[in-house]
């Protein structure tokens, strides 16, 4: 059992200092406060954290759950709704109800489900692409604070992988102690405070943000997420883990969180025999996961007081190195199938492009352009071979 009880406390200590940051910009991005950032990061952290505990607890299986870290990344590529963050908020509670909704009704998540895997990923890698280049960027701005953060990234990727992250930000907190960031803390900081939203309701925005957050948060978390439980032999009724989740994200979004969903390539550390050799005591990984996270919860408003006063590039930059791996799997995805692969191209470099329509950001545009060439090319076969070539 001390076992698992460990295992869940990695995982989840991996987790956030390895995400963290690509929450606060994304909420940052579509127009909150420090203090609004600081209060969302904590409402993500009490739902998610009560959420594997009751399931756990209840199932008696790894259920795990996580903040939707592609879901961040996204509006931190977007920009501000018209309407500011009470805006944002307004698509957070749609996105919320929309996931509850795939928990109660069947087809709905099935329907979901159906959209080309290729298209979802190709949009979250194109919204990614513009967030990964911003480590390097940054270096050739500020190479002395930000070189050892990215050489500190570099040699964890080749000795411990799973902690690259997290040692990056360990090299970040040393680049802000000899910059005397910590002095410019405000004091009383570290008092968790909620700061709730009263919700706006836009069309443009729904569709803009909302939409898009959906359906990353669906097809890169809940849904693998399901399949990852599966492959180690856990078949729960995940009306109930689906259902929660999208209760949760509308009422976190009232206090700035965007969406909470089922842990998905994560949630492997809890479910596989690292968390404990017995699968029917693997439930107890899941169970201090959620504890750790509750645990994390007081400290938001001192983890976003920090994140504020750094120096520039620093945060995107712990932020860019943390998504490295999703680009790569998402634009892995999206690319693997010669079916799709002309569709997904399109769709990363529209979604990458910035492009924005009647205040409809990239991410849609990007689905959209993907989708129209599918249709527009499904009546025809392939071209020949020697109109694709490949770099080698």
């Amino acid at each position: 059992m001390k076992h698992a009880v460990l295992a869940g406390i990695v995982c989840a200590l991996v987790g956030f200092t390895s995400s963290f940051a690509v929450v606060l910009s994304g909420l940052r991005a579509v127009g909150a406060t420090p203090e609004q950032a600081a209060s969302g990061l904590l409402a993500l952290c009490l739902t998610m954290g009560l959420g594997c505990v009751v399931f756990s607890w209840r199932l008696r299986m790894p259920i795990t759950m996580a903040w939707s870290t592609p879901g961040a990344a996204l509006l931190a590529a977007a920009a501000a709704p018209h309407g500011g963050f009470p805006t944002a908020v307004g698509t957070f509670v749609v996105v919320g109800v929309l996931l509850a909704l795939c928990g109660l009704i069947r087809p709905l998540g099935d329907l979901v489900a159906r959209i080309p895997t290729a298209l979802a990923q190709a949009m979250l890698a194109g919204v990614l692409l513009t967030l990964c280049v911003a480590p390097f960027r940054a270096l050739s701005h500020s190479p002395a604070a930000i070189a050892p953060v990215v050489l500190t990234w570099l040699a964890f990727v080749a000795a411990r992988s799973r902690w690259a992250v997290p040692a990056a930000l360990v090299a970040a907190a040393g680049v802000m102690v000899v910059t005397g960031t910590f002095s410019h803390v405000p004091a009383g900081s570290a008092r968790p405070v909620v700061d709730l939203v009263a919700p706006t309701f836009s069309l443009p925005a729904i569709v803009a943000l909302g939409l898009p957050l959906f359906l990353v948060t669906m097809t890169s978390q809940n849904i693998p997420g399901m399949a990852v439980l599966g492959s180690f032999g856990y078949r729960p009724d995940f009306r109930g883990p689906l259902t929660y989740a999208g209760a949760a994200t509308s009422l976190g979004a009232l206090a700035g969180g965007h969406a909470i969903n089922l842990a998905a390539i994560s949630a492997a550390l809890a479910a596989g025999p690292e968390a404990h050799p017995d699968p029917r005591k693997r439930w107890v990984a899941g169970v201090s996961w959620g504890l750790t996270y509750l645990a994390f919860g007081p400290l938001a408003g001192l983890v976003a007081a920090v994140a504020e006063a750094t120096p520039d590039g620093i945060v995107e930059t712990v932020a860019g190195l943390a998504l490295i791996g999703t680009f790569a799997g998402a634009a892995s995805a999206a690319l693997g199938s010669a079916a799709h692969r002309d569709a997904a191209a399109i769709t990363v470099l529209v979604s990458a492009s910035g492009l924005a329509v009647g205040g409809i950001g990239a991410a849609f545009w990007g689905l959209v352009a993907g989708g129209l060439y599918l249709i527009a090319t499904s009546g025809r076969g392939r071209p020949p071979a020697r109109h694709r070539p490949t770099t080698r």
